[in-house]
Order: C-alpha cells, then structure tokens, then sequence
C-alpha cells in the first residue's frame, strides 16, 4: 500500500479534517511537512519509569526522550516493593501517591500497568480498574524465586511482602481478572515469561564453570528455554482460569516465540498478543555497545544472532504484534559494579532506549522490506487497540492529533550524549540509522523539535496528562 500524501487539520487536539489540500490561511499555525513521513504519535507499549530514581524526576527526562523518538503515550509498569517508590501495602495508599507524582511531570501522555504483589492486592484489582481507570495487569513470573539483578534469597525482602509469589498467586491473579472480564470490564493481563529454578540453576552452572562472561554469560545463565517453559504454564493457566486477554511480553528467543506461536494454535480461543523489545532486534551477545557490552544488560537476556534473526523472520511474516522500548533508565553510575566492572552478574538489569524504537525500527526494518504502514502498526495502532487508547494509535478524523514527522532520508549515528535521557549512555551506542524524528506533536501542540544533533527544544512544556482507560 502507498503512502499515501495528505494535508491534516487539526482542532482541539483532535484530527478534523484530511484532504489532498488544505488552504493555511484557514489555520492559525501550520507546518510544512514536504518529504517527510508522517506516523501516528507511538504509545511505547511496555516502560519502567521511576525505577532506579525517584518517579518525578524519572518522569520528567525519559517522556522527553520519549518525546525525541516520536512517542506521545508512555505505558509504565509500576508495582510495590522494592525500586520505584519503595512502598507496600495496600493499592489504596499506592496508587494515590503515584497518581500524585505522576501529575505535572510527564512531557507527553501516559499510563500505567500494575503488578498485584501482596495476595490482598487481587482483591484490589476492581477498584484500581473502576477509580483509577487501570485495565492492564503484570505478573513477573520469575520474581518468587530469582531477584531482579540475579540470583536473590531475599526476594520476600525485595518484593515487601510476607505473601508467596507463586504460580498459585498467578492463578489467582488469573481468577480475578476472568470474573472482571465476565462483569463487562475490558482487561488484559501481561507476563514476563521466565522460571526462576531454571534461572537459579543455571545461573549456579554458568558461574561455577565460568567459561563465559558478558552478555554470552548472562544469556547462558537465563537460557531461551526458560522463556519456552514460562509460556507454556502461563497460556494453560490462562486457559484454565478462562482469561481471554494475555500479552506475552518481550520474547527474545526463537525457542520462546515458537512456544508462544504454540499454544496460540493449542487455545485459539485465547487473545495472544506478542511483544518484541527494539533492544533484542537491535542488539546480540555479540554487540559492541559502545565499548561496555554490559550496559546492555537486560531481563530477559540480549541473544545470539541467530535468535535475532528469528525474531525479524517471524515479525516480517506478521507473527509479533508490537514492539516497544522496555525503556528502564539506570545511569552507568548505576548501570556497572565499580569494583567488578566486567561482571556482568554484578551490573543492573535493564537499560533505556524508547528515543530510538521509532528511528530503530524503520532503519533496520525498510533495509530488511517492512513497509511504513507495518512500522506504524507496530508501534502504535496494534498497541492502542489492546490497551483500550481508542483516540490513540492512528491517523484519523476524530482521534487525537498525535503526529510525527520523521524524515526518512536523514542518516545519523546514535550517541547516548544526544538524547535527553538522564542515562547518559546508551547500549546502541555508535548504530548508524536512517529516519530521523524532525517534530512530534501532542494533541496537536509541538513537544518537540530537532535542531540537529544533540539540539533540540521542547517547547509545549509538562503537557502530559494520565490517559483513562477505556480513553475515547
């Protein structure tokens, strides 16, 4: 399908009108847009803000690197214990206090999905979907038994709870949301898809022969057929509990995407979505990144090439439904162990990157025939349409105007000193790309423009605002 050349008009932050011409004298602003490509405003699917510094702050600089890449909808995973605001308890005393820090500190749109840690959060599941307006819910299937980092013995500690964190919470969990479901309330449930005994064990083999180090270690002693296993007891347990709606997020592997593929065919009466991170497209054991590969350090493990490589050949044939960020902002201060700075079981797991899931996606998609309108699919409708943004996700009359017009032509190379981000490095460090984001509107207001590399301004400001679920 042709791109195809159009004029938009925009009103009250909404598209208005789509023509071949529009006369400029009509608008009291209007942009030039000759050359460029426009896509729809990305909702980045899957972030962590404030997880290794304070929320606001946090939320200040990563939405404007989301910003800088095209993103208008931020979607965080935020939970209780350990890392983000380092609270337990009930929702009732957490979610208020995130809705307070949020308020004023974003620089495009966000929302939130949320992890029942504590057993009695289940139970609270209702009223964060009726007065807080959250459909979307995580299970983290490795965190009973393995920490965030590596191997733990405190995970209790780390999570803040009492309570077992178990393949029988999950089921519960599970439980909750199919009678949510049945009441008429549009949910879904989202699963890091990893077994913490094959982790521990594994984790024990590779240190102990210690034969391997960096990310070929790291994806050693987290192996693909941990993501297999994990999707295979999530998808039954979806089927028992009757929970339509399960995303199975970032699969890295080609032995995690085939289980994944699997058991779409064993319960086609299930909703599978699957999501690719652009880190895992982008990035193998292998990768430079800027001369410390463990700044790529991630859960689940960088692959090999050859995993990447299945995970294009599945996503050109249409078999990976979005692609998101994972962004998780850690500073190399954070990032690496000062005194075991090449260990990478010492380093913190996670990195952000959602400035260049738009710009990444297209370069190394067109060079392998993904269309633009694939692209655009990719990172915003298929995500918009799962997690109820109705107004979002698309170039049409009557939805928000959230735009990016990105030049396909402009070649550069990514450096972490670039990108507003408070992270200062960045695991794609030195990948040259084609397609630059000129401008990115918000609603129809400019969040912001680039000035060339590492120039650019933000000029509408904090503007964001916390997206409603279902959001018309």
């Amino acid at each position: 399908m042709p791109v195809q050349k159009l004029d938009l008009g925009i009103r009250g932050g909404r598209f208005v009108e789509m023509a071949e011409s529009i006369d400029p004298s009509r608008a009291a602003e209007s942009h030039d847009a000759k050359g460029m490509l426009g896509f729809p405003g990305v909702c980045d699917a899957h972030m962590h803000v404030g997880i290794y510094q304070k929320l606001e702050p946090d939320a200040v600089q990563e939405s404007k690197a989301a910003a800088m890449g095209g993103v208008t909808s931020m979607l965080s995973y935020i939970r209780t214990g350990q890392y983000y605001l380092d609270m337990g308890g009930p929702w009732a005393n957490f979610l208020p206090e995130v809705m307070r820090r949020s308020e004023g500190s974003f620089w495009v749109d966000y929302c939130y999905h949320v992890a029942p840690i504590e057993h009695a959060q289940i139970k609270e599941m209702r009223s964060a979907y009726e007065d807080f307006a959250l459909t979307s819910f995580k299970i983290f299937m490795f965190y009973g038994g393995y920490g965030l980092h590596g191997a733990s013995d405190s995970q209790q500690q780390f999570l803040m709870t009492e309570d077992k964190y178990d393949i029988a919470h999950f089921e519960f969990i599970m439980r909750e949301l199919s009678s949510m479901a049945r009441d008429g309330m549009d949910v879904s449930l989202s699963l890091h898809c990893e077994i913490a005994d094959i982790l521990r064990a594994y984790t024990k083999k590779v240190m102990d022969e210690g034969k391997l180090s960096g990310l070929h270690a790291y994806s050693a002693a987290r192996p693909q057929h941990s993501e297999g296993l994990a999707v295979f007891i999530a998808s039954y347990l979806a089927n028992e509990t009757d929970l339509k709606n399960i995303n199975l997020l970032h699969l890295t592997s080609k032995k995690a995407l085939e289980a994944a593929m699997q058991m779409a065919k064993v319960f086609p009466h299930l909703n599978f979505r699957r999501e690719v991170t652009i880190g895992h497209l982008l990035l193998d054991v292998d990768s430079c990144c800027g001369g410390q590969p463990l700044h790529a350090k991630v859960n689940p493990p960088i692959r090999p090439r050859e995993d990447v490589e299945y995970l294009w050949e599945k996503l050109l044939e249409g078999e990976v439904d979005w692609v998101c960020s994972d962004h998780a902002c850690c500073s190399g201060e954070q990032k690496v162990h000062q005194a075991r700075q090449n260990d990478v079981f010492s380093a913190k797991s996670g990195f952000g990157g959602t400035e260049w899931l738009l710009p990444g996606l297209f370069s190394e998609g067109s060079r392998r025939g993904l269309s633009a309108q694939r692209v655009a699919a990719l990172t915003s409708r298929n995500v918009a349409e799962r997690y109820g943004l109705h107004a979002k996700g698309d170039i049409d009359l009557g939805k928000d105007a959230d735009l990016v017009l990105l030049d396909p032509n402009e070649s550069f190379t990514i450096r972490g000193a670039d990108s507003p981000s408070s992270q200062g490095f960045s695991p794609l460090e030195g990948l040259d790309v084609t397609g630059r984001v000129k401008r990115t509107f918000l609603r129809g207001s400019t969040v912001y423009v680039d000035h060339g590399p590492g120039k650019y301004d933000f000029p509408a400001g904090p503007v964001g605002k916390f997206l409603k679920r279902p959001y018309k």
